[in-house]
């Protein structure tokens, strides 16, 4: 047996990355973005992309038309969520809370066996305007659908808790219509899997020291000798393994931050971000944070290039240098790296015209490709389970 599905707010594909795997497939898909809808071209040419805004009433009849023509089984949703995001500023008002209601719309209009609604767990306490009155999502989406949908039990769930090495937390609804014959409630399957530390999943790659982009490249050098042969050694592995650009004040502080603690966890002041006149930088402890070895990793965010943002340098491991213990590695994660912590395969079919900050900011706004897998061998089982 095979799915076809209909994918909206379809980023570049993130979350459909390995689901030719296992018998289940997006025939037709919808983004408003020109460069995303490209990628997206490029990495599933056989999909119809059907580019445009969802709001518009012209591309909401064309996506349902093709979906209705095309007969698909599911329908997955997964609107942006940087309104409700803690990465975010959460407001209430932000317009891109309420795009879950055009997801509503096209599944009351197209009726679909199975439904999953993807966010982040802000959703949960998030409310939006309907038909006059301020209304959780989670109520939104039950007075809706309830009638024609069951709706699974628990809506948390963690990517850690199914083989990717990251810890991300999301809100994720997973919906099967009422009828006669596979009358089923689709629920999480139970998490079996060990968890996938950082060690296990980026542990293998070669060190890398950063490029730093205030300095000239002479001095670059005296702070990095070996930067060359580590370039040339990432390269060997994958053209996406390569060193991340930052400035020598937050590469300074990183140097001296150990595995696991944030520099403004330094004793010595000399140690801890500083601005560019040189004052200490105001901040938490969750951020300009090293991640550890032992442990998956954190939430990949939309600003996983940034030193300063939360939790996103590499765990490094202690060197010794001219009789001082520093730490290697003071950087971000590399976007090979970063494929790997969000489950994407190595051989990811990246566009040579896509830059890395675009990569970056889309794979922060995706879905791990290996929990929409777990999800879909799941409903796959109770379909045959219910036959």
């Amino acid at each position: 047996m095979k799915l076809k599905g209909l994918s909206l707010f379809a980023n570049v594909g993130i979350a459909e990355a390995l689901l030719n795997n296992i018998n289940v497939e997006v025939v037709i898909a919808n983004e408003i973005d020109d460069k995303r809808v490209k990628f997206y071209k490029h990495l599933y040419p056989n999909t119809i992309m059907i580019p445009g805004d969802i709001t518009e009433e012209k591309i909401f009849q064309k996506v349902f038309k093709e979906a209705k023509k095309e007969n698909i089984d599911f329908l997955m949703a997964t609107p942006p969520c940087q309104g409700m995001s803690t990465a975010g500023k959460q407001e209430q008002n932000d317009t891109r809370n309420h795009l879950v209601t055009y997801a509503v719309k096209m599944i009351k209009k197209l009726k679909p066996k199975y439904v999953l609604l993807e966010n982040v767990p802000q959703q949960l306490n998030t409310k939006i305007l309907y038909e006059n009155e301020s209304i959780l999502i989670p109520d939104y989406l039950i007075r809706e659908l309830s009638k024609e949908y069951h709706f699974n039990t628990d809506s948390k769930i963690n990517a850690a808790d199914y083989g990717v090495p990251q810890n991300r937390l999301r809100t994720i609804f997973l919906l099967t219509k009422k009828e006669k014959k596979n009358n089923f409630i689709w629920e999480y399957p139970e998490a079996k899997f060990k968890p996938v530390t950082l060690d296990m999943a980026i542990g293998d790659l070669p060190s890398l020291d950063p490029l730093i982009s205030d300095l000239s490249y002479e001095e670059h050098l005296k702070i990095f000798p070996d930067y060359e042969q580590k370039k040339a050694n990432g390269l060997k592995v994958s053209k996406w393994h390569i060193p991340p650009k930052h400035v020598y004040r937050q590469v300074f502080s990183m140097l001296h931050t150990e595995t696991g603690k944030s520099a403004f966890e330094n004793e010595d002041d000399k140690y801890k971000p500083k601005t560019k006149e040189g004052r200490i930088v105001k901040g938490f402890k969750n951020t300009y944070k090293r991640q550890s070895w032992d442990k998956p990793g954190y939430t990949i965010t939309m600003y996983n290039r940034t030193i300063g943002s939360q939790e996103n340098v590499h765990p490094g491991r202690a060197i010794k240098r001219n009789d001082q213990i520093i730490f290697s590695d003071p950087r971000v994660l590399t976007l090979f790296e970063i494929m790997r912590v969000m489950s994407l395969p190595d051989d990811w079919n990246i566009p040579d015209w896509a830059s890395e900050h675009f990569i970056r900011q889309v794979i922060g706004e995706g879905v791990p490709p290996k929990l929409v897998n777990a999800l879909f061998e799941e409903l796959l089982r109770l379909i045959n389970e219910n036959e």
